[in-house]
């Protein structure tokens, strides 16, 4: 049954490796039912936090209470309502995906007839098809991460942890993994946490995200209002590198201009009004002895809320698939 109040709740997290401060007095809350997105590239403390979350790590110091039970003084309650898929799955190659859901089935203390009905739900949530009764051996990097989405859900959790589901996979089974957990948000009302590296991802399935960089949260809310946090539109300008210093200065004097980002020779400024405001940038440059290589109009995304809040960009790093 699920609890009420939040579903996740982390009060004044810290974890410690030895002089390495991974997690920096994290606060955070996770409404039940909602998609939570963590954005953070590796190393910024993504992974850790999910690991303190579903009890795999003690915290260093800090509260936190998933499904209303204590992770650190209550662990068995948590384990039994979450379920969880991280970045390293351990899947038996030899045994079939049938099997492995049976086994744990069992883990969970599922009858057979519990484990049968359970079965036949996720083979229709989960769309892995008739590769469920061939071994795993034989599955592609899309269709295990699948089956080990299946495996977090055997006994139907409140609480579905993801650490990086669709790292590694082709443009296609990422796709499914998407609409996979959109539909265990929308039809199961499953509190979803999900950590990823890829922008977009979060974009398209988080209601809120929180970006963390150096493990702290340094920005969080739904995506559109972390956009609009920047500025309606971003005017790019690239110029050469020996102008970048008096580009800045006047890109910030244009009426109606924000904030000013550098990256290299590369100046974005964010505006109300994208297009009203290209002609004027462009006089004043102009003005100011800039010599513009290109100019350009775009929308916000989230890896420009990042930079914003951070001053440098994520850098995807893939596995293989």
């Amino acid at each position: 049954m699920a609890t009420d109040g939040p579903a996740i709740r982390a009060e004044g997290i810290t974890k410690r490796f030895g002089d390495n401060l991974a997690l920096d007095d994290v606060d955070l809350e996770v409404r039940a039912g909602e998609v939570y997105g963590f954005l953070g590239p590796n190393g910024a403390g993504k992974s850790t936090l999910t690991r303190v979350l579903c009890t795999l790590l003690a915290p260093s110091s800090g509260r936190a209470t998933v499904a209303g039970h204590d992770v650190d003084s209550d662990p068995t309650a948590v384990r039994l309502r979450i379920g969880v898929a991280l970045q390293e799955s351990a899947l038996d190659d030899k045994q079939t995906g049938v099997e492995l859901l049976r086994l744990q089935g069992r883990f969970y203390g599922l009858t057979r007839r519990e484990t049968d009905r359970r079965l036949a739900d996720l083979r229709r949530l989960i769309d892995i098809g008739p590769a469920l009764d061939r071994r795993v051996g034989t599955y592609s990097g899309g269709m295990r991460r699948r089956l080990d989405l299946a495996m977090a859900l055997v006994h139907n959790p409140e609480v579905l942890f993801l650490d990086e589901p669709t790292t590694g996979l082709d443009p296609m089974s990422r796709a499914d993994v998407w609409a996979e957990v959109r539909r265990l948000n929308t039809e199961l009302g499953m509190t979803v946490f999900l950590t990823t590296q890829y922008l977009e991802e979060a974009d398209e399935l988080a209601d809120r995200v929180g970006i963390i960089a150096d493990g702290a949260i340094v920005a969080e809310g739904p995506p559109a209002e972390l956009k609009r946090s920047i500025g309606t539109d971003l005017v790019v300008v690239e110029v050469r590198d020996g102008d970048v210093e008096r580009a800045r200065p006047t890109l910030a004097g244009v009426d109606g201009a924000g904030d000013v980002a550098v990256e290299g020779s590369r100046l974005s400024v964010s505006v109300q009004d994208g297009a009203r405001s290209l002609s004027p940038i462009a006089v004043a440059l102009a003005g100011a002895g800039v010599e513009v290589q290109e100019l350009s109009l775009r929308r916000p995304t989230l890896d420009d809320v990042f930079f914003d809040v951070t001053g440098r960009r994520i850098q995807v790093e893939e596995e293989a698939s």
